[in-house]
């Protein structure tokens, strides 16, 4: 097996000679594109690769998707899937969240969500020419309204993104001209890669196995288990010649103040208070670790601060809002939200439909950017979404301290339903990264207080590890219950581009 030309650890390159033999057994073999079998000709099969953070998983992935690339193997991205492609083999790499598939994109990696995979769009077939085009499976397509520069915008954008909705849409294209609507996936796809798989709950990984053969996982076991999980997560379960184990021994790692951090909570003997004198120590030779003495607020509107508590989630989200002078009955433009899922009755499906697939799932962190053109509709920026703008239907709610009911300042009838997002519990924030990262240590003390353990585990340790490895740049670790004053008003500017395809109005009917 010839391995790829960056520089492998030992423990990379048997990891993948191992998947390449189990793809070899599917079917496709990494080093002939002319010995791959149609779809559905080899064994299935699942396997893990799990490492620490720091230990390679998202490098062996991106080689992986390279050498598969290379092979011939057809990538299906979630917006635009060819009739064509049904008969080759094809790759999906996903995400749990938005922001996790943001995060591989940005390294070259076409990642979509796991949730937008099961729809597929509906395209104009007068633009599905185009598509068709784009993807390699037609000629050139003369449409009346397009000119052959807007043609070439189009291929061009599509030659840097791969993104069919980003190239028509370069093409002066609304989403409503070309996307007529959405469907579940009727049938089951052929190799799928799915990252931070320790988000993944025992529904949502047989989900994956129905819909794919050949499945390859990417976890890290020393973070939190799924609410429901009891713990374990669902590459524990598989037999141990199909986890393959990453140690964290790579170059482009060291002198990383936050994964050393992170690192030395596997430590039996390291106590809480032992570990914040590290990090105080860490944090007086390098910049990159900050010893806060209170919470940032203007951090907030951006990356959340990270809690172990509800209750002081909401204390500090009420405390974001006093500090901004939002008043209780709207909300102000670039406040940040938490979708919390979409209420919406059966026989509206389809718009449910329509949100899920433009990335308004549970979890998504969302800017609020002003009212929309109907009453109880808001403009939403979707954080780490392919195509961010989107308008919606939309129920808020501001949960208040020591008050059971959240008060909620306006409300469309039905729709995606949000909670403010200035402060995150941990688990929730799993499989997002932010540059920077304010962690809540009173918390962490708490639950190191309290001795509970999970998975054989401190709690307090796996909520640490958890919350560091969510900074990609710079830790924040706040130690006093503070606030700053904000340097400026919330913003938004930033983020008023127009829509790279369809923006969506979720009718109330």
């Amino acid at each position: 097996m010839s391995l790829p030309s960056v520089t492998f650890s030992d423990d990379q390159a048997t990891a993948f000679d191992s998947v390449a033999e189990m793809l070899s057994a599917a079917g496709v073999n990494l080093d002939d594109e002319a010995l791959l079998t149609p779809p559905g000709g080899g064994k299935s099969g699942v396997m893990a690769v799990i490492g620490k953070a720091g230990s390679g998983k998202t490098l062996l992935l991106a080689e992986l998707y390279k050498a598969l690339a290379d092979a011939g193997v057809h990538v299906v991205s979630g917006d635009y899937e060819s009739r064509k492609a049904r008969e080759k083999r094809t790759l999906a790499i996903l995400a749990p969240t938005n922001k996790a598939a943001s995060v591989l994109r940005l390294r070259g990696v076409p990642a979509t969500t796991i949730h937008r995979i099961l729809y597929t769009p509906v395209y104009d077939p007068e633009y599905e020419r185009i598509a068709e085009w784009l993807a390699g499976n037609g000629e050139r397509p003369e449409i009346e309204g397009l000119t052959d520069e807007a043609l070439d915008r189009a291929a061009g954008f599509y030659e840097r993104n791969k993104s069919i909705p980003g190239a028509l849409a370069a093409a002066g294209l609304r989403g409503s001209d070309f996307i007529t609507g959405w469907k579940r996936r009727d049938e089951p796809l052929d190799i799928g890669f799915v990252d931070e798989a320790s988000m993944l709950d025992d529904r949502q990984f047989e989900d994956l196995k129905e819909i794919f053969p050949t499945l390859l996982l990417f976890g890290d076991p020393a973070q939190l288990a799924p609410v429901n999980q009891s713990g374990s997560m669902v590459f524990d379960g598989l037999p141990e010649p199909r986890k393959l184990s990453l140690s964290r021994v790579h170059r482009q790692d060291a002198d990383n103040p936050i994964l050393d951090l992170a690192h030395a909570l596997a430590d039996p003997q390291l106590g809480f208070e032992d570990f914040e004198r590290m990090v105080e120590q860490t944090a007086r030779r390098d910049d990159r670790v900050v010893w806060g003495q209170r919470v940032e607020v203007d951090l907030m509107a951006r990356s959340p601060v990270l809690v172990w508590r509800n209750a002081t989630r909401i204390r500090l989200i009420n405390a974001f809002r006093q500090v901004h002078g939002a008043p209780e009955t709207e909300l102000l433009e670039g406040e940040p939200l938490i979708c919390d899922g979409i209420e919406l009755p059966l026989k509206h499906r389809k718009k449910r439909l329509d949100l899920e697939a433009r990335g308004l799932i549970k979890g998504a962190q969302v800017i609020y950017l002003g009212p929309g053109r109907k009453p109880g509709f808001s403009r939403l920026h979707v954080m780490g979404a392919e195509d961010p703008q989107v308008s919606a239907a939309s129920i808020v709610k501001i949960e208040k301290p020591d008050e059971e009911e959240p008060f909620i300042p306006y409300a469309a009838r039905m729709g995606a339903t949000f909670l403010h997002g200035a402060a995150v519990t941990i688990h929730k924030a799993q499989g997002s990264q932010w540059d920077t990262v304010q962690v809540f240590a009173p918390d962490i003390y708490t639950a190191a207080r309290m001795g509970r353990t999970e998975a054989g585990q401190p709690l307090w340790k796996r909520l640490a590890y958890v919350a560091i490895t969510r900074a990609q740049e710079r830790l924040i670790w706040v130690v006093r219950n503070r606030l700053s004053k904000p340097t400026h008003a919330l913003r938004v500017n930033d983020l008023r581009q127009a829509p790279t395809a369809l923006t969506l109005e979720a009718e109330e009917t």
